[in-house]
């Protein structure tokens, strides 16, 4: 039996509050969440919808030092500008909260504690990496180093940023201190964990026998991590910014920011209605959906979940409908490339253009897969869509009024075969966005709602009321009246969607509101009402403003990669005598091939003096491999070998790294001898 819910809970990721808010961020998560919200309350129903800023974490401890101020500076900073940016842009939260509070502090605390308490955590000692110099251990985005899989420099012990797997520190080759330049050394440090392979017996059935209408995504990535089986994940970490372990013998330790961040919803709800938070949070009857990107779905389904169950006074998520991810001109969005489209920046280069940007990131949106997001495709959508549909439909409508009847709703007469059929085509719109809407499907939605605009410009196109008015002015009057009826319906329709534009279009039918419940009907505008005075709706956009993005984009991943160039010139001082270790020569380049089934790797047959030696080199998306046979490169000669897909590399060829990534081998300006030594 289906179950009965007498209100919503509906909650947003909380961004971190290290950085602004990007188009990714927007499509994966915030747009649609808002869309969702309208609609329920569009509908009667009560709702919450609780989002903040996540502020503990090493992000923001990344970004305080590298801009030489503290944490609390950062996060008040951020805080600011991503609520601000919500509210340009029209996102109805009804508490944009913070981690910081002191709300939060407490309820974190408490929480950690009943379940520490009740004996649901595990202590464990494990060997994790310390900066002998800092005098620190370091989290995870503290260590850099060589990719172990596609052999990038810069790596982080929780991600390469290059190829995009996962990794641990340990998988690092020759991992630094991000806070010293040492190489750091493993040392023991006990942890709190949460046992998650104890809750895989009850979370499994709940979530695949339970819950098969969650999205195929979600469901799909759930099942991976019970297919590998749940392992016990930390819940403190040493670090100096975060909520304290509230425990004896736990100084230095704070909680792990995956436990600490969702408990913000919790807390943020509690800051809202501290008389009446747990109504929200600990009714049977409260359903709540979760609103997150991809990368938070073991967090938001498998590990929050099991937080909730051990804790055992909470409710669980009904439904956790996550998107895949945006890209951006056809590649990832990277915010430390400065790859990304901000949404602060958006509102102040496209003022009033709120819902362009709503729409695009509605038809774009990556519900079950990764889209992608084109300054082009933003341009096209906007005219020809926005402007040529749904624009031009309701600007035809209105002037035509104006101009034959002064702006006042003519009565409508005896409808023709012609108009009945235009009527079914939109009467049964209400219950097919309803139904896509309560399905999560926001992009069919929107569809379904454009089809409206596309029903209207056909209907006038078909009647053409310019034409008849010469020889049938009666019949003109329920053709316009039918036009303003589906005029009326759009700005409904569009309600949840485009909202800043709904809000225009019914300051132009001279109306306060017009009701859901209402949506398909054919008298919302009573014969004789005097309508307002009509404007364009939307604006068509020029190809010199869209080339002016696209060129922003590249000017600014551009200055962000000579800053980091200059920023990383300099590494820290070594004793001479470790350079002296080193044993570089000149060899002269035999052959070159590129190594089957990689883009990134080139086969070399080095002449070094002695004897023939092989080197693998991941330069192959920098040169071609015949334009480098005959050259004297530098290369170093005493690296143990390593294997590379199969072949044995015994050296590493030395190359100079340009500010925009581009590669180029050291050579000698003239000729040596094979083997001959640099200095």
């Amino acid at each position: 039996m289906e179950k009965k819910f007498n209100r919503t809970l509906v909650t947003a990721a909380l961004p971190y509050a290290n950085g602004g808010v990007h188009i990714g961020h927007l499509a994966g998560v915030y747009v649609p969440a808002d869309i969702y919200v309208r609609y329920l309350r569009l509908r009667g129903r009560e709702v919450l919808f609780i989002c903040g800023s996540d502020e503990h974490g090493v992000p923001v401890t990344i970004r305080a030092r590298k801009e030489g101020c503290t944490p609390r500076e950062i996060v008040d900073r951020y805080n600011r500008i991503i609520k601000d940016s919500f509210e340009g842009f029209g996102i109805t939260f009804d508490i944009f909260g913070r981690t910081t509070s002191e709300t939060h502090y407490e309820l974190a605390s408490q929480f950690f504690r009943t379940l520490y308490d009740k004996g649901e955590f595990v202590e464990k000692e494990n060997e994790q990496y310390y900066d002998e110099e800092a005098h620190t251990f370091l989290a995870d985005r503290y260590i850099t180093g060589e990719c172990p899989h596609c052999h990038a420099e810069g790596a982080f012990g929780d991600q390469c940023e290059k190829c995009g797997k996962d990794l641990s520190p340990t998988e690092l080759i020759n991992p630094r201190s991000a806070v010293s330049g040492s190489a750091p050394v493993l040392r023991k440090t006990k942890h709190w964990y949460l046992p998650l392979d104890k809750h895989q017996a009850w979370l499994q059935p709940w979530i695949t026998e339970q819950h098969k209408e969650w999205r195929s995504n979600v469901m799909g990535q759930c099942k991976s991590w019970f297919d590998m089986g749940l392992q016990p994940r930390a819940v403190s970490r040493d670090l100096d910014w975060g909520i304290p372990v509230p425990v004896e013998g736990a100084e230095g330790k704070v909680l792990y920011v995956w436990f600490d961040a969702p408990i913000g919803y919790i807390s943020n709800t509690k800051e809202l209605l501290p008389n009446d938070w747990e109504r929200w949070w600990k009714s049977e009857d409260t359903r709540l959906v979760h609103f997150i990107g991809k990368d938070n779905i073991v967090f938001h389904c498998i590990v929050f979940p099991a937080m909730l169950k051990a804790e055992g006074s909470y409710i669980l998520p009904d439904n956790v409908p996550a998107n895949e991810f945006l890209n951006l001109e056809d590649r990832k969005i990277s915010t430390s490339r400065n790859w990304a489209v901000w949404l602060d920046e958006y509102l102040k280069d496209f003022p009033g253009k709120q819902d362009v940007l709503r729409y695009v990131l509605t038809a774009n949106a990556p519900e079950t897969k990764d889209n992608n997001f084109t300054w082009k495709d933003f341009q096209a959508r906007n005219n020809n869509e926005l402007v040529a549909v749904y624009g031009n439909f309701v600007n035809r409508a209105l002037q035509l009024t104006k101009k034959y009847y002064d702006g006042i709703v003519p009565v409508c007469g005896e409808l023709t075969d012609f108009d009945r059929q235009t009527i079914s085509e939109f009467t049964d719109v209400k219950s097919q966005v309803e139904t896509l809407l309560e399905e999560f499907r926001f992009r069919d939605a929107q569809k379904e709602a454009m089809n409206l605009a596309r029903i209207g410009n056909k209907y006038l196109a078909d009647s053409e009321p310019w034409k008849v008015i010469k020889t049938d002015p009666e019949r003109v009057k329920t053709i316009l009246n039918l036009a303003l009826q589906l005029v009326a319906n759009l700005s409904i329709a569009f309600e949840p969607f485009l909202p800043f534009s709904s809000a225009r279009l019914r300051t132009m039918l001279n109306v306060s509101e017009v009701p859901w419940d209402r949506l398909g009907a054919i008298d919302l505008l009573p014969a004789g009402h005097q309508l307002g005075e009509p404007s364009l709706l939307f604006e068509k956009i020029e190809d010199d403003v869209v080339e002016a993005q696209v060129q922003k984009l590249k000017d600014m991943e551009a200055a962000n990669a000579a800053a980091n160039y200059r920023a990383n010139d300099v590494k820290a001082p070594i004793a001479f005598d470790d350079f002296e270790k080193l044993d570089i020569r000149v060899g002269t380049v035999l052959s070159c091939e590129r190594v089957p089934k990689s883009d990134k790797l080139l086969k070399f047959q080095i002449a070094d003096g002695l004897e023939n030696r092989t080197i693998v080199s991941g330069i192959a998306k920098h040169y071609a491999p015949e334009d480098l046979v005959d050259k004297q490169i530098c290369f170093i000669a005493n690296l143990p070998p390593r294997a590379f897909r199969g072949i044995e590399s015994q050296g590493m060829i030395l190359s100079a790294v340009n500010f925009n990534g581009d590669l180029s081998v050291i050579t000698a300006d003239r000729e040596v001898k094979p083997g001959s030594e640099v200095k």
